[in-house]
């Protein structure tokens, strides 16, 4: 038996004793469902597509938010960890998180209705979230949000004009109502990445809420297939309500990518909000 094998004894074992199989072959079965659902990862997991489908999703933040300041929102970006079994040797210290358990980090974006446009998945949890964006595709191609639009981050992203736009709260302590007004409506727009890792979390428990029993390397293609699953259920009309799952608010730090702050940005939305009245609850964005 592989070490990939090994490391899956107890998932398989139970599999194999409640439909008398071999292990093998429950191994075998997994990863070539994993491999078919990877196949059609681009046709689930992508930005959108047309103008009126990025129309669609920047008025669908405005709504979340309740406020027409945000109807250039492209997106919502966050990471979540996932727990895993570590690599033996020294290389397994690198994966252990702030909680002392180890796991992998699943970067992801979302549209407004909680479907991933954009997944980056793989780095241990001990790096911060600045450096896997620095690292993931989305940045490094600049290909989107499209010029004048932005993606809501939280205080664990620096807050960007160039090269990737990104839009995060004032930090704390809040200074005047102003920004403390920005920070609730970015908050009502942003959470709703929380929200999506939330329902694919508590659809896949046996994968999210415990260390899954799976080879290290073989844990991304895990993830990804989830986060595909995760789309197709929500197309069909397939919402599930999220367990919470507090994770603690990483502490902010300055961020050193080499790039223009977006601060500016931020300043002028929160100006915008001053002047634009709120988006009345009962208003159609989505």
């Amino acid at each position: 038996m592989t070490h990939e094998c090994s490391t899956t004894a107890h998932c398989t074992g139970v599999v194999s004793r409640v439909f008398d199989v071999p292990r093998s072959t429950v191994h075998r079965i997994v990863h070539q469902v994993a491999e078919e659902v990877l196949a059609i990862h681009h046709k689930v997991i992508h930005l959108p597509k047309t103008p009126e489908d990025l129309e669609a999703v920047c008025r669908g933040f405005a709504g979340l938010a309740r406020h027409r300041a945000f109807l250039k929102s492209a997106g919502a970006i966050d990471g979540c960890h996932v727990r895993i079994k570590p690599p033996s040797g020294p290389d397994g210290q690198c994966y252990r998180n702030r909680k002392l358990f180890p796991s992998i980090i699943l970067q992801a974006v979302c549209d407004h209705q909680g479907h991933f446009i954009d997944t980056y998945v793989g780095w241990p949890w001990s790096v911060h979230d600045a450096r896997v964006l620095h690292h993931s595709p989305l940045y490094r191609r600049s290909v989107y949000p499209p010029p004048g639009h932005f993606i809501l981050a939280d205080g664990g992203y620096p807050c960007l004009r160039h090269i990737l736009p990104l839009i995060t709260p004032y930090k704390r302590p809040v200074q005047g109502v102003g920004a403390q007004r920005f920070n609730v409506h970015h908050s009502r727009a942003r959470s709703i990445i929380e929200r999506a890792f939330g329902m694919m979390k508590t659809r896949f428990r046996a994968i999210f809420l415990q260390a899954l029993e799976v080879h290290h390397t073989f844990v991304p293609h895990v993830i990804t297939a989830s986060a595909i699953l995760h789309n197709i259920c929500l197309g069909l009309g397939d919402i599930m309500a999220r367990e919470d799952e507090h994770e603690e608010d990483v502490a902010e730090e300055e961020h050193a990518l080499e790039t223009v702050s977006g601060s500016p940005w931020r300043d002028q939305l929160s100006a915008e909000m001053s002047a634009l009245e709120e988006v009345t609850a009962d208003h159609i964005y989505l």
